[in-house]
């Protein structure tokens, strides 16, 4: 119990991390190995509602607060699978989160329904192969024919891009203008002139993370979301959420990190005592600990303010920035405490050692957060809500 959470809380986590132990670990490896995570998992998210959190009751969603959304994310890191979370938060807060915010009715009821039930996966394509953290550059245009829309381009980087079955794509439709000329479309995966490939990544291993081609792909007008050429206000918006997301699994990962180091330490002895019986192991323990906990409650208060529907680009923007490098050192520290068998793939610090290092590079590079902060802090620049 704590001020953010309360006793239903606890029961929801409590469920949820049995949830994970029972349907989810024992399958892992297979997936890590694969780079493919199988389709039944997703519906048995969807059945037990773990994908509706956040939505509205009206298109089966249980339209909770914030904090179950940060439980979600939390349990999550603990089965140490950055792809499998990556998976399936980036289905549930990147992709859908635009069909929730800027999709009407029908595009609702035909993408957000069967995506909260866990019967079709989405991915979000922003990233470009020379437009990464610069979004206003990107290339890929989609062009008026009528009462169609003609996309060609490329995306690249995309979390759930081979296996989707449904991508939110953005494209310049004013090729003239930067930010300001941007718009945001829904496209099923077998329309004619999509084609993807998987990538090879250091970590993330369970993800499929692949680039995308879009060659004279026609879609309906009725596929644009929102208004045209105000695609830009709904990324940002959007990707403040995404960075929020991004500090809560880096703590929560960090936090795991700590509990099985600790057990370790308990265990192994050298020189006649337990290793957390040294003093300098036990003080660096300490300080990590202090890092994790700081970090933890500060993402809990952006997560507080999220919940009472304030705008939170500036502190998501810390969070991100902050969590995700405090996690990367701790988790380096602790693979060092396991000694050898920290660098072994039967103990779990090696995967969590390569999972980790993308986050402080997704979802904007920390050298660009920088940038972001420096602007609203010194520069007086002030982001507004897109709706």
């Amino acid at each position: 119990m704590s001020h953010y959470f309360s006793e239903e809380h606890t029961l929801f986590r409590e469920g949820l991390r049995a949830f994970l132990q029972k349907e989810v670990v024992p399958h892992i490896d297979k997936w890590e190995k694969d780079g493919h995570i199988e389709r039944f998992i997703w519906e048995k998210f969807g059945e037990m509602g773990y994908f509706g959190l956040d939505y509205p009751e009206a298109y089966g969603g249980l339209a909770l607060d914030k904090f179950y959304t940060v439980i979600w994310l939390e349990e999550m890191q603990r089965i140490n699978s950055g792809g499998f979370a990556a998976a399936m938060w980036a289905h549930a807060f990147l992709a859908m989160q635009h069909l929730n915010a800027e999709g009407d009715e029908r595009i609702k009821q035909e993408y957000l329904v069967p995506s909260i039930a866990g019967t079709k996966i989405g991915c979000l394509c922003i990233t470009e192969p020379f437009a990464g953290s610069d979004v206003a550059g990107m290339k890929t245009t989609a062009v008026r024919d009528g009462d169609h829309f003609l996309i060609n381009g490329s995306k690249t980087f995309i979390t759930n891009g081979h296996y989707s079955d449904y991508l939110i794509v953005s494209a310049k439709t004013d090729p003239n203008q930067r930010s300001k000329g941007i718009s945001i479309f829904v496209m099923d995966r077998d329309t004619p002139g999509i084609s993807s490939s998987k990538l090879d990544k250091l970590g993330w291993r369970a993800s499929d993370t692949a680039e995308i081609a879009f060659q004279d792909v026609k879609i309906p007008a009725s596929n644009l979301m929102g208004v045209e050429n105000k695609g830009f206000p709904y990324l940002m918006q959007h990707l403040a959420l995404e960075r929020l997301i991004m500090g809560i699994n880096a703590h929560a990962r960090a936090e795991y990190a700590i509990e099985y180091t600790l057990q370790y330490m308990s265990e192994r002895k050298a020189f006649g005592k337990s290793l957390n019986e040294f003093q300098a192991l036990r003080h660096s323990i300490a300080e990590m600990a202090a890092d994790v906990e700081v970090n933890k409650q500060f993402n809990y208060y952006v997560a507080d303010r999220l919940n009472k529907g304030e705008y939170v680009v500036k502190e998501a923007t810390m969070s991100k920035l902050k969590s995700t490098k405090m996690a990367d050192e701790v988790i380096y520290n602790c693979l060092q405490y396991l000694g050898g068998y920290g660098y072994m793939e039967e103990y779990p610090l090696a995967r969590m050692l390569r999972d980790s290092r993308l986050g402080p590079i997704g979802g904007g590079t920390s050298q660009i957060l920088k940038e972001v902060i420096a602007k609203m802090i010194i520069d007086g620049k002030s982001y507004k809500p897109s709706f």
